[in-house]
């Protein structure tokens, strides 16, 4: 991993040597910033794709402060949800009924998703949207990219450029449930009209809707960047430290219909006189930090590069209130009580983790009247740890040893991938794209689970050793009838490797598979200066897809199982309308099918899994968090000096 970076630094280094020596020839010209940057994972008005463009101006409207899948809510077949209640802290976005471990997310190209769970935890950016330019969320396997494999959707992130005029900024707000946000955002613009300095340091905050679902969010983003007409070089910094109380424990109905609809029964107990309690330190902590140094560089009127290297550093772990748990289970001995040999009791336990994940990311990118191609990949490696250590037990005689680990496992994961896409204008209207991507991932766990097994009277055991290698062709057609009208189709291979928990969660008697998606789209597009509308059909077709069972983990997340057939389809319709600037209308559905062949389903009388538990064997049955229909709506009004409405202005939503 040091020879690839150090390899990608020199790269960096010469073409740095170079941009300087031109820009001694001519320092006195005005920089565009914005000319340079290429973003080579995202789709255009060719791309026979469904894709959802959100601009700064509407990051700005909607951000109040919640995590970003909260800003995205109005994208087709979206489905957004917080543990708070308050869309800050855990959030999830599903898209199509598929959860965020199979959703691709880069910023600048970068891959953000957890090389382990898969999936990004927003949490862990508080407040990024502050600092990001715009966002592009393509639905399905969409275009190649770096980083995980993409089934529901990708989500694609570009920061903010540097400003070419000095600012500073304040900006804070507050809301119910103790909710508030502060930000300040300073710039130097440019300097002797190539240098520029910008940050930004935020806080968010709130009590939560849900009981004690309290979130405290620290982050920051530092930008320092070097310009001239061809070349950007910029270095970027940015992280987020977060503490949040539990809330990701369901309630059951009867004990809402008991307690309230804000019940939440993370880190209950019970004191000696049988009185409720909840332990006040039953959260999550973690502390993230991203680095990024960004080239891009246009080469001549044809070519440009993008490059990139990265590395975060991650840390943090979870604590909680656990209830009569078997010593045995932690690795400690019984003690003795008023003479009686004590075997189990209350404690505290702590599960840590610390990460680092590090590589590199290129496009070369080509254009001329006809032909688009961009020729691009990454290698990225990650290594981390899992442990845990038990740091309270109740009426414990002794002293606990703070070096005592329960468990502890190592993992690693290298994943390289190189594509070459094209889009070819076959006549004035009609354009062919091909996508050809190539993937490799080599990934291993060893060492101590943190589940007991009972039958070997020791932690489970993990020795996991998996590669795999994934070519994932695209295909597509896409036909500008004319100005206002679009027609595109496309078929698309993608395939992804089972998560952490898939492995660790499993029964040990099999192995977790690989899944395929076939995804084939049809899409139609209307759009003028006041309307844009659409319509996209879609069928994805998928072999051994993990979907989830009903069954629960320890810490009650829903577990998977591969599943040998199930697919989804269905319609998305799209409507967006703005008559005048004080008013704009979108409203979007989505009309479904989900569903698996053959299935085994488990439930659970109560949350705790302590009691009786029913399974069920279903011939055909709807894939979890898939609802048949879904509708999103969304009115929108601008006060402005004037009542009146406005002359019409050029409005564009992709759809």
């Amino acid at each position: 991993m040091k020879k690839i970076l150090l390899s990608v630094a020199a790269v960096f280094a010469s073409n740095l040597f170079s941009f300087a020596a031109d820009a001694e020839k001519d320092s006195i010209k005005v920089v565009n910033i914005d000319e340079v940057f290429v973003i080579a994972t995202r789709a255009t008005q060719k791309t026979p794709v469904a894709f959802t463009n959100v601009s700064s101006e509407e990051i700005k409207k909607a951000n109040f402060g919640q995590d970003i899948p909260y800003l995205l809510g109005m994208t087709p077949s979206a489905i957004t949800t917080s543990d708070a209640g308050t869309g800050i802290g855990y959030t999830t976005f599903r898209v199509r009924g598929t959860d965020g471990t199979r959703i691709n997310v880069t910023a600048n190209g970068v891959p953000m998703n957890d090389a382990e769970s898969h999936t990004l935890f927003w949490v862990n950016m508080p407040d990024f949207a502050s600092s990001v330019k715009s966002i592009q969320v393509q639905r399905g396997a969409g275009t190649s990219t770096n980083g995980s494999g993409a089934f529901g959707a990708s989500i694609n992130m570009a920061t903010e450029s540097s400003s070419p005029n000095p600012f500073a900024e304040f900006n804070a707000g507050f809301g119910t449930f103790n909710t508030h946000k502060e930000t300040i955002k300073f710039g130097t613009g440019l300097i002797n009209n190539h240098w520029s300095f910008e940050g930004r340091l935020s806080n968010i905050g709130t009590d939560g809707y849900i009981d004690r679902a309290s979130v405290n969010l620290y982050s920051y983003l530092a930008q320092a960047g070097y310009y001239d007409d061809k070349t950007s070089l910029r270095f970027i910094i940015f992280g987020g430290k977060e503490k949040t109380y539990h809330a990701w424990y369901y309630a059951s109905k009867q004990k809402m219909e008991k307690y309230g609809r804000r019940y939440n029964p993370c880190g209950i107990y019970y004191d000696e006189n049988g009185n409720i309690k909840f332990y006040d330190d039953q959260t999550d902590n973690y502390v993230q930090t991203n680095y990024q140094i960004l080239l891009n560089r246009v080469i001549d009127n044809n070519w440009s590069l993008n490059a990139a290297i990265h590395y975060t550093r991650g840390d943090g772990y979870y604590q909680e209130y656990k209830s009569d748990r078997w010593f045995q289970e932690y690795g400690l001995n019984p003690f003795k009580l008023d003479g009686k040999d004590i075997y189990s009791s209350d404690l505290v336990r702590q599960k840590k983790m610390a990460n680092d994940f590090g590589g590199a990311v290129f496009s070369l990118n080509y254009r001329n009247d006809r032909l688009s191609a961009v020729l691009g990949g990454g290698l990225n490696n990650y290594d981390g740890d899992h442990f845990g250590k038990v740091i309270w037990i109740k009426n414990y005689i002794g002293s606990l040893d703070p070096s005592h680990e329960y468990y502890r496992n190592h993992s690693t994961k290298f994943d390289g991938n190189i594509y070459l896409k094209a889009n070819y204008d076959i006549t004035s209207s009609l354009s062919a794209f091909t996508d050809l991507q190539y993937r490799h991932i080599r990934y291993s766990i060893h060492g101590a689970n943190d589940k007991y097994d009972w039958s070997n009277s020791r932690m489970q055991s993990l020795a996991v050793k998996d590669d795999f290698n994934f070519f994932n062709p695209k295909f597509g057609l896409n036909w500008q009838i004319d100005m206002k009208n679009r027609l595109y189709a496309s078929f698309s291979v993608a395939q992804k490797e089972p998560t952490r928990n898939n492995y660790t969660d499993s029964k040990f008697a099999t192995s977790p598979r690989s899944e395929r998606l076939n995804d084939y789209e049809l899409g139609y597009v209307f759009a003028n200066r006041w309307m844009s509308a659409g319509v996209n059909l879609y069928y994805m077709d998928y072999k051994d897809q993990l979907v989830l069972t009903g069954q629960l983990n320890e810490i009650g997340e829903p577990m998977a199982e591969n599943m040998p057939n199930s697919y989804r389809t269905g319609i998305e319709l799209m409507l967006g309308v703005k008559p005048c600037n004080m008013f704009d209308w979108n409203i979007n559905a989505t009309i479904s099918r989900n569903r698996i062949k053959n299935f085994t389903e488990t439930i659970y009388e109560d949350e705790n899994k302590s009691k009786s538990q029913w399974v069920i064997n279903h011939k055909s049955a709807n894939i979890a968090f898939s609802p048949d229909f879904l509708l999103n709506n969304q009115l929108h009004f601008l006060l402005e000096t004037s009542w009146l409405c406005c002359s019409h202005n050029m409005w564009e939503n992709n759809i």
